[in-house]
């Protein structure tokens, strides 16, 4: 379905509370399909298909959703937890936030740091090296060897076409990110009750902006899951252990 010309979700379950989920980087609404429907059984859930022109537009296509499903409860993941986080700034409708891993900058932290080589590899052609770059710089391969990423990628590209599309788009996440910066006590204005959620095995900054976020949010919890990484909500990971949380906090 969509609510204007551009902005798409997909719709799973039919009754029980709404639940609006935004998906990360280099991902699309197929990508939580095993979530949406691990939930859907007790909620009614849309899943947005992210159009990733700027922090400024996503809150605004969030807004549209939520005005259009009558949604007050929000998941994000990684790129999609920062559009949640900073929906939550500004459109009190959202009660209930959930955010998985937000790579906001912290301390030491630049969760910016692989662009200037990804941005070299993309103009190079070289899509699969650009796609490790990112894999590398953001979730759960920081500590494996390029060459044994690479013939993974390359199959991977070959394999499916709509992967090749996605690593450009990274830049679309990248500028969400930036857009973000500046300090983290600004989220002290969030009145959602939120759940903070990570993986055992993310990389460490992530875990560190956790951190930074758990004592700024006026209501907030913390769950990490054992055993998991950056993308355990995405259909490769381990979804079904992310909706037994999610079925806790937004019932």
């Amino acid at each position: 379905m969509k609510v204007a010309t551009d902005i798409r979700y997909r719709t799973f379950g039919s009754g029980g509370p709404k639940i609006v989920l935004l998906h990360g980087g280099m991902q699309t609404s197929a990508n939580f399909t095993r979530l949406a429907a691990a939930l859907a059984g007790t909620f009614t859930v849309y899943v947005l298909d992210r159009r990733r022109l700027g922090l400024r537009s996503e809150v605004d296509d969030l807004a549209a959703v939520l005005d259009e499903t009558g949604a007050a409860n929000v998941f994000g993941l990684s790129s999609g937890a920062v559009v949640a986080l900073h929906g939550a700034l500004e459109l009190p409708r959202i009660e209930r936030l959930a955010l998985y891993e937000p790579p906001l900058s912290y301390g030491d932290g630049d969760p910016l740091a692989w662009l200037p080589r990804f941005e070299k590899e993309l103009a190079a052609g070289r899509t699969a090296a650009a796609m490790i770059t990112v894999s590398k710089g953001t979730g759960d391969f920081r500590h494996v060897p390029r060459a044994a990423l690479t013939p993974f990628a390359r199959l991977w590209i070959r394999s499916d076409p709509q992967v090749r599309e996605l690593v450009p788009t990274m830049r679309g996440d990248a500028a969400v990110v930036a857009q973000a910066s500046g300090p983290l006590n600004r989220y002290a204005a969030v009145t959602a009750e939120t759940l903070l959620l990570g993986g055992e095995r993310s990389p460490a900054y992530l875990t560190r902006v956790l951190n930074g976020l758990e004592p700024v949010l006026p209501r907030v919890r913390r769950v990490t899951l054992g055993g998991v990484g950056h993308v355990a909500a995405d259909n490769s990971g381990k979804p079904e252990r992310v909706a037994t949380e999610l079925r806790k906090f937004f019932r």
